[in-house]
């Protein structure tokens, strides 16, 4: 590889600014993670999970 980013296709004339759609999709993304990270707590009994690589 040279270090050249592959560019996903523009859209022509999209209603949103680039920041506005990643705004919204942090915004999504992160509802996401806490509605799976209170499911994980409520199947776990609320104990902490192992971290990566340990037992």
């Amino acid at each position: 590889m040279t270090g050249e980013t592959v560019s996903a296709p523009q859209q022509q004339g999209a209603p949103k600014g680039l920041l506005q759609q990643m705004e919204e999709l942090m915004a999504a993304l992160n509802a996401d993670l806490s509605q799976l990270d209170s499911d994980l707590k409520e199947s776990s009994g609320g104990a902490p999970l192992p971290a990566a690589g340990e037992g």
